[in-house]
């Protein structure tokens, strides 16, 4: 069973047995909040592409797509040679590269905010990169009453689950009540993290990991 965006709206109103103004007016909040915990609790290859960006000499920061949700891979063009950078956490690139005048092809990369990576060590040439990484997919919310997503086809009890959640805590629903959902969720979220030919790319591609070229 998948779900349009008005289908899911009913369910949830039948399950918690709920029509108050408020409340119907925060189904979409709901909805987006729950699409926010699939995607990052499950890497999926249905949301991954590349692109490619340029950083100058001496520029430490390299920004993130507008859609950039998780990084698979970041690759330095040096002569038409793609070099891989390791992902490593902020903390590191500060103690890697004390001196910010420190400059030469980039070896690392981090997340630095939510709109830019840090390089380092710093580009000592303008370079070409290439990104490929996990995007952030558009909202059932952002369509019509009709319209459907990969995850309202695919995922469909995540995104039920995952909303009645959101639903039953607002409503100040019996905790157990809340739980039981919760506990459904988690399952839901299991089995979709099963089936993904991407369940593994977080453990698998991320920290301190040389990264594989792919196509």
């Amino acid at each position: 069973m998948s779900f349009t965006y008005s289908t899911l709206k009913t369910a949830i109103q039948n399950y918690v047995d709920s029509t108050e103004t408020t409340f119907v007016a925060t189904l979409p909040t709901f909805i987006t909040q729950t699409e926010e915990r699939i995607l990052k609790n499950v890497w999926l290859d249905n949301f991954k592409k590349n692109v490619t960006g340029n950083a100058s000499s001496g520029t430490t920061y390299l920004a993130m797509p507008s859609d950039f949700l998780a990084p698979f891979s970041l690759a330095v063009i040096n002569n038409s040679t793609y070099d891989y950078l390791l992902l490593k956490q902020v903390s590191f690139m500060k103690s890697y590269k004390p001196v910010s005048t420190d400059t030469g092809v980039p070896k690392y990369y981090a997340e630095f905010n939510s709109d830019s990576f840090i390089l380092a060590p710093t580009p000592n040439a303008a370079f070409e990169f290439e990104l490929h990484y996990f995007y952030r997919p558009a909202s059932l919310t952002s369509g019509a009453d009709s319209g459907t997503t990969w995850l309202s086809e695919n995922a469909n009890n995540c995104m039920l689950y995952g909303a009645l959640v959101e639903a039953a805590t607002f409503l100040k629903m019996d905790p157990a009540e809340i739980g039981g959902y919760e506990q459904r969720f988690q399952d839901a979220l299991d089995r979709l993290r099963n089936t993904s030919e991407g369940a593994g790319t977080q453990s698998q591609y991320r920290y301190d990991q040389v990264r594989i070229p792919t196509t």
